[in-house]
């Protein structure tokens, strides 16, 4: 089991540096730090006492990984989660924020583990994801990837300006489909031709 920093060395890794894409609903980012979270956090990294697209570009990949452990880990409750269901659940918020978290809790309570999906990691939720973990505990971490690949096939479904984040320009898996399938064996990954069925109403 990787350790957090570890994890958010990887999740840093995978963002990738400065971007600023109008499609994005996040807006300018770096190592997948948007401008919303420096302007919550109140991260004013230039000085200038204002917090706007110079801070996103000032932001360090070590700044980046420790406010990822702090507010998108630590704070959310994730490590009070199963061991095996903690990177992909952190990975995931750093992506979606408590989507990451409704899509477990919706996921358990249709195992038969009755759990609210509200988006907080409480007593609750908890102790569903436990059980549900020791009902399945070789199957809960595919099956939560899996979730996670069908709730980015749904975002692009309904949101055609995030289609490039699931397509490739040649047709094949975009980067939020192949995020969610790192996290789950190779059975359960798409073939491209299973793929290209999914999205083929994209046009």
């Amino acid at each position: 089991m990787p350790t957090v920093k570890e994890i958010a060395a990887e999740i840093v890794g995978r963002e990738g540096g400065f971007v600023n894409d109008p499609d994005d609903p996040g807006g300018a980012t770096k190592y997948g730090v948007t401008l919303g979270t420096l302007r919550r956090l109140g991260l004013d990294l230039t000085g200038d006492g204002a917090v706007g697209i110079p801070d996103v570009q000032a932001l360090t990949r070590d700044r980046a990984e420790a406010i990822f452990v702090e507010h998108y880990f630590q704070k959310p409750g994730i490590g009070n989660l199963p061991e095996v269901l903690q990177p992909s659940v952190f990975d995931m918020y750093v992506n979606a924020g408590t989507n990451a978290v409704k899509i477990l809790q919706r996921m358990v309570s249709k195992m038969g583990f009755a759990c609210a999906d509200d988006g907080a990691i409480g007593p609750q939720t908890i102790r569903a994801v436990q059980l549900a973990a020791e009902a399945a505990p070789k199957h809960i971490a595919d099956a939560y990837a899996i979730e996670r690949r069908n709730y980015y096939y749904w975002l692009a479904d309904a949101r055609p300006a995030s289609r490039k984040y699931a397509r490739s320009r040649t047709g094949g898996k975009g980067g939020w489909i192949t995020r969610a399938e790192s996290f789950m064996a190779a059975r359960y990954r798409l073939s491209d031709k299973q793929h290209k069925a999914r999205v083929a109403a994209w046009g």
